[in-house]
């Protein structure tokens, strides 16, 4: 048990990590939850501070769902504590404490969550989610789609009860933390995704 809660607890500090506000802080000086559309996630990251910072942004974020899952997998060696581990890394990034447990949409940490659990859906989902946005530029479609395909692709590749049960719950609450956007969706006025000008620079 107490491997469990030294899970638990490990992987949501590291989730916690506030990347893109880190990142914004230290490149440019700024607060990103203070612009834009006010997310610390990738997203609002390529928009206020241009594409190669969002990059690191999202593969930061992915990161803390992978250490989350590994740290289960090291200190449990069983299929529970992964997915603890990787939902408690999601729950850090969504609610952080270094934010007054505030935070992101968990989808680039739940990404790298899946990317350890399931590889072949994590291709797949991610594949999609990149032409959707692509051909639309709403991130938040390709998010949303990408989400309802995750645990349909589980149940195909015939991945084990738990994980495909944590699928629908992550596939669930994705889609719950982007209601907002849904409604913009649905009303044409979500924003499109385009680097800002002046800051597309790498680092």
């Amino acid at each position: 048990m107490n491997d469990y809660l030294i899970t638990i607890l490990v992987s949501y500090l590291l989730g916690s990590v506030p990347s893109g506000l880190l990142i914004g802080k230290w490149l440019r000086g700024v607060d990103i939850r203070q612009l834009g559309s006010k997310n610390i996630g990738a997203t609002n990251a390529f928009r206020i501070l241009g594409p190669w910072p969002a990059f690191w942004v999202f593969f930061i974020d992915a990161v803390k769902g992978m250490a989350g899952v590994c740290l289960g997998q090291m200190l449990t060696g069983e299929t529970l504590g992964l997915l603890a581990g990787g939902i408690a890394a999601i729950a850090g990034h969504n609610w952080s404490i270094f934010l007054k447990f505030k935070g992101g949409r968990g989808v680039a940490t739940g990404l790298g969550v899946i990317l350890i659990l399931s590889p072949k859906v994590t291709l797949i989902v991610f594949l999609v989610w990149a032409f959707i946005v692509y051909i639309t530029r709403y991130v938040s479609l390709g998010s949303i789609v990408a989400a309802v395909l995750v645990p349909f692709c589980m149940w195909l590749f015939g991945e084990k009860t738990e994980i495909l049960i944590f699928g629908i719950f992550a596939a669930l609450f994705v889609i719950l933390k982007h209601r907002p956007n849904i409604v913009r969706l649905l009303h044409g006025e979500e924003l499109k995704i385009k680097p800002p000008e002046g800051n597309g620079r790498c680092f």
